[in-house]
């Protein structure tokens, strides 16, 4: 062997490869059993407890935490902070992974997939009166927006100009339109919860859960650019052009300045939530301890830290926070869909993930950090194209 092809082959043996190839093939295991032997082999789903870590972390967690997409774009296109601009293609990339592997992991969840896949609920099953359908259909809709807003850099890659600068000349349209549906559908996933008043915990549930919702969706989204751009700058950073490298600084600042403002909003509407719904005694209670956590930990902490991160120029305690602040999100809506639900179910009948429940997550996650750093590696996300750079 050469010393080429041995250096090669030694490339591909890294640590991160060599986890990642394990998860793909415990993946590969868990979606043969669920797809050969039901819901049931894979599962400890049951009638007191419909919806798993597949419905509470690979949906709820991924379409906030693909919220990014939205918020960026909107800052960019919308509201003119051009400053802005070299976190777009990142944070939309971020989000059609993220709302890509949300559509993946229905697939796992649902019970006759290719119902799913041939559009079944929208032109046969048509619950135009049900909460679920349109979250649905928001879902496969931004799907879609997400798609086209992502295209151009892939055909960039490719070469194909004229397809490339058709879908660039609406990016106002997708931007406005994408936004439309976020709003709707990130509410929506709260508003689900609204007929589980006798399963889900006081403290949890309220008549606010939908603003609780999208507001969380604006924190998640803000946060993650933030982490995701932390970890770029980390593993990515040879890709990296002087604009991206330039514009970071001012883009922690920025987004964390934004952060401590809707944290302290979202804050004040959860207080005042409680107050309405007077649901302070439940705070003398275990689960309400635990809500403290929740209230005080992931919410009122972030919030100070991002601010007192702008006020000293600390962009390290911004970017820590954000990563804290994004392990919150997911904390909330773990706690809104298995947590908190069914609290008063005795422990043997509570849900706890399967093995196979958790293997299948960790690989849908595993498959999107891989198609991540493909697309990163290949296409012009984290640079501009040089054919185009006066077109940026």
């Amino acid at each position: 062997m050469s010393d080429h092809a041995a250096t090669d082959s030694k490339s591909y043996l890294t640590t991160f490869n060599v986890i990642a190839g394990i998860i793909v093939i415990f993946g590969l295991i868990a979606t043969i059993m669920r797809f050969t032997g039901g819901l049931g082999a894979v599962t400890n789903l049951s009638d007191y407890n419909p919806w798993g870590i597949w419905i509470g972390f690979d949906l709820l967690c991924g379409v906030a935490l693909a919220a990014g997409g939205y918020v960026t774009s909107a800052a960019c296109y919308i509201f003119g902070m051009k400053r802005f601009h070299s976190a777009v293609r990142p944070a939309i990339l971020t989000g059609f992974l993220g709302y890509s592997l949300v559509f993946l992991a229905l697939l796992y969840d649902v019970g006759r997939p290719f119902r799913l896949v041939l559009a079944y609920p929208f032109v046969v099953q048509q619950g135009t009166s049900s909460l679920l359908f349109e979250v649905g259909l928001c879902v496969a809709l931004y799907l879609n927006v997400l798609f086209l807003e992502f295209c151009p850099a892939a055909l960039e890659w490719l070469g194909i100009r004229k397809l490339r600068d058709i879908l660039v000349k609406i990016t106002m349209v997708l931007t406005i339109f994408g936004v439309v549906l976020s709003t709707l559908h990130q509410s929506s996933l709260g508003a689900l919860y609204l007929i589980a008043p006798a399963k889900l915990h006081p403290l949890w549930y309220s008549q606010y859960i939908p603003v609780y919702f999208f507001v969380s969706s604006v924190i998640a989204g803000l946060s993650m650019v933030l982490f995701e751009s932390t970890l770029a700058h980390k593993y990515f950073h040879h890709k990296m052009d002087e604009t991206h490298l330039g514009e970071s600084d001012g883009l922690t600042m920025g987004f964390g300045k934004a952060a401590a403002i809707v944290l302290a909003g979202y804050f004040t509407i959860k207080v005042i939530g409680i107050a309405a719904d007077n649901n302070w005694h439940h705070l003398a209670t275990g689960w309400g301890a635990w809500y403290l956590v929740e209230l005080i930990g992931f919410i009122a902490l972030p919030c100070f830290l991002f601010a007192m991160g702008v006020r000293d120029g600390n962009l390290k305690l911004i970017r820590y926070t954000a990563a804290w602040t994004v392990l919150g999100i997911i904390v909330n809506r773990l706690n809104v869909s298995v947590i908190a639900f069914n609290y008063h179910l005795p422990a043997a009948d509570r849900y706890f993930p399967h093995f196979w429940e958790i293997v299948t997550s960790v690989f849908i996650v595993t498959v999107g950090i891989l198609a991540y750093r493909f697309i990163v590696n290949n296409m012009p996300v984290l640079y501009e194209h040089p054919e185009y750079k006066e077109e940026h």
